[in-house]
């Protein structure tokens, strides 16, 4: 099993790689300082550090970092700026997930696609909640009662990878979502359930994304092959869960949705190799 300090160069070698081969993406600053001896491929290593230590928040993945590998970082900033800028690389980790898939050379038409509740609070302060109401938390509802807070659609291929992600509002219909994710990939079938299966949305995905979406009313007499083929984001959402995925500490939708972002891209890692949690 790869040592905590393996993984950490396996991480770095990664990161640094991507960052060399799209250097546009790399080149965010418009300050005169656009080569800090901290470098961005540190920022997010440290970062994506945080499932293999299996801690659920990013302050703790710093704090251990900084007391047990210092030797590793010798130019290690201050928590409070590095939180600042990964927040500020928190698009780069979005097209990174990308990259993270593709490592393995395969491609997949067949995709899954369904939401998970991210709520901010517990239901106890349903009443009071103030929590990130300005960016969009909202109250929904699902099977097992109300929450408060955001929805996360995911969608992946067959072999339980990320193709791509949305953060929405929980009152937000999931067929909105849809057609957004669906423009990562590039055409062919997903399943979904019955949110998303709409005939105007159904309609939007053949037409603008090249889409077919298939759901247990469109595909009756197989809704146990539809049960397997869905079986992928089940276990996604597990493991999700496992990274502390439903423990909020952000107090901004830019930090929870970095955040949520470094779960999926670590996510990813895993499934290519380069991550073992």
């Amino acid at each position: 099993m790869p040592t905590i300090i393996d993984q950490m160069t396996e991480l770095y070698c990664f990161i640094d790689d991507y960052l060399k081969a799209h250097p546009r993406r790399a080149a965010w600053r418009s300050s005169p300082n656009c080569r800090p001896a901290f470098t961005d491929a540190e920022v997010l290593t440290i970062a994506l550090m945080q499932s293999p230590l299996r801690v659920a928040s990013l302050k703790q993945t710093y704090r251990l970092i900084q007391t047990n590998f210092a030797a590793a970082f010798p130019q290690l900033c201050s928590y409070q700026q590095w939180l600042a800028r990964l927040h500020r690389l928190g698009d780069l980790v979005g097209q990174m997930i990308e990259a993270a898939r593709q490592t393995d050379g395969f491609r997949f038409s067949l995709y899954v696609i369904d939401s998970k509740p991210i709520p901010v609070c517990k239901p106890i302060r349903h009443r009071v909640v103030r929590l990130l109401r300005e960016a969009g938390a909202y109250f929904s509802k699902t099977s097992v009662g109300w929450f408060f807070g955001f929805k996360l659609h995911v969608l992946l291929n067959t072999n339980g990878q990320v193709v791509s992600a949305a953060l929405t509002a929980a009152n937000l219909a999931d067929r909105e979502a849809a057609l957004w994710l669906a423009q990562a990939a590039d055409g062919g079938i997903v399943v979904a359930d019955q949110s998303y299966g709409g005939p105007e949305t159904c309609e939007a995905l053949a037409r603008q994304a090249d889409m077919l979406v298939l759901t247990s009313k469109t595909v009756r007499p197989k809704k146990g092959l539809m049960s397997r083929v869905r079986q992928p984001i089940e276990t996604f959402f597990a493991k999700l869960c496992h990274r502390f995925i439903d423990k909020v500490y952000s107090r901004s939708f830019a930090g929870l949705w970095t955040s949520i972002r470094l779960k999926l891209l670590a996510y990813n890692l895993s499934h290519a190799g380069l991550l073992s949690c």
